[in-house]
């Protein structure tokens, strides 16, 4: 392959320590990553050559875009944008989506192209479907969605259900009220809303009824309006449970619904998730997001994990086929 040269000029200099990182970090990353590339930094201007210069020069053009739109730049930043640029998604547009600033100031973002999409699904729907492994932030951007709507008044409360089955072991008999009993199986959602907010204001939310927690059981004959719904661990629900809960969706209400197709415990294995796609396809306000390894947020070894299971079960699906 021929070899090409690009020289990449910087609106000014201010940007380019951020650009290169601390102690030329980032800078680092790049050229273990293309080692194939040569680039030369003067100024402010960064001259590429070598075979992959184009692809290396619009990374640094996604760099600056983000550090323009008020995104700070670190290693996880990077490694996210050098794999979106390669499969031609722009992470400018990606993790500039901000949601709401949570009680500690900091900003609530898309991490990934497939949550982008879980955003953009949300925004247009009613009640939307948002299936993945775990790490790929379903359950966060849930919460930080649901807190954003009731904030801007578009909603009086948040509902926060899930059914209470247990991931493959039995912990017995649990002590205290209904609250203590069902605080472990929402941990995860309660962890998401006490970053949202201080947990003083959650916690007064939750007392006003304007933040309710309860079993998934809790919710038949039920009718819910103007309510931010979120049914988590949906993989969990039987089919009736399911259709119990879509029917209660009463006038003003949004809905998202998260679930992991890969971590089913409901006794039967009968999930309450599988199929939908297919029985909901012509219904209008009803959005399905489904997200993979690419999307994990966690450790990268999460990701590795998650990439790992992936391709197992497509070759067991494969082999599956062939006998």
């Amino acid at each position: 392959m021929q070899d090409t040269k690009v020289r990449f000029d910087l609106p000014g200099n201010e940007l380019m320590p951020d650009l290169l990182g601390q102690g030329d970090e980032l800078l680092q990353i790049i050229e273990s990553s293309f080692p194939e590339t040569k680039i030369h930094v003067r100024g402010n201007q960064i001259a590429i050559d070598g075979d992959r210069a184009t692809l290396v020069e619009q990374i640094f053009r996604e760099m600056t875009r983000l550090l323009e739109r008020g995104v700070a730049l670190d290693t996880n930043i990077l490694k996210k944008t050098i794999e979106m640029v390669i499969a031609e998604e722009k992470p400018s547009e990606i993790f500039t989506t901000e949601i709401l600033i949570t009680a500690r100031g900091k900003p609530v973002r898309a991490k990934s192209s497939g949550q982008k999409s879980y955003l953009d699904v949300a925004s247009k729907n009613i009640i939307t479907f948002a299936i993945g492994p775990a790490g790929t932030g379903k359950s966060w951007l849930a919460v930080a969605l649901a807190v954003s709507a009731m904030q801007k008044g578009e909603v009086d409360r948040i509902i926060l259900t899930r059914p209470l089955v247990e991931a493959g072991e039995r912990v017995g008999f649990l002590p205290g009220d209904l609250m203590a009993k069902v605080d472990p199986y929402f941990r995860p959602l309660y962890d998401a809303l006490f970053d949202m907010l201080d947990s003083e204001k959650a916690e007064r939310l939750i007392e006003k009824g304007q933040i309710e927690v309860a079993p998934l059981a809790f919710m038949r004959g039920r009718t819910l309006n103007n309510s931010f719904i979120i049914l988590d661990e949906a993989q969990n629900t039987t089919p009736e449970q399911m259709k119990m809960f879509l029917t209660r969706i009463g006038f003003g209400s949004r809905v998202i619904v998260t679930g992991d197709a890969s971590q089913i415990d409901v006794p039967g294995g009968r999930s309450g998730i599988e199929g939908l796609e297919n029985i909901f396809s012509e219904i209008d306000g009803l959005g399905f997001v489904n997200l993979g390894a690419r999307d994990v947020v966690r450790h990268k070894i999460v990701q590795d994990i998650v990439q790992a299971y992936e391709n197992a079960g497509r070759q067991s699906k494969k082999n599956s086929g062939s006998n």
